[in-house]
């Protein structure tokens, strides 16, 4: 896994399982680590180094695709 030090992080680990699901994770340096899942159905979950998170269900990703309102 390349290092993206003049980005602020390096890679811990990185991957995609066998149903297509990814997910990354990064460590900061200063104590502070982030991570995503990023699912094969549209969903997606990321944690970030400042403590927030923030997802994106199944059924959100698929209103998405069809262009339908919340």
């Amino acid at each position: 896994m390349p290092n993206s030090s003049s980005s602020g992080y390096t890679y811990n680990s990185s991957g995609t399982n066998s149903q297509g699901n990814h997910y990354c994770s990064r460590d900061y340096g200063n104590g502070s680590n982030s991570y995503h899942y990023s699912n094969s159905n549209g969903s997606y979950y990321y944690s970030n180094p400042n403590g927030s998170t923030y997802y994106n269900s199944a059924a959100t990703a698929e209103r998405n695709s069809l262009g339908l309102a919340y």
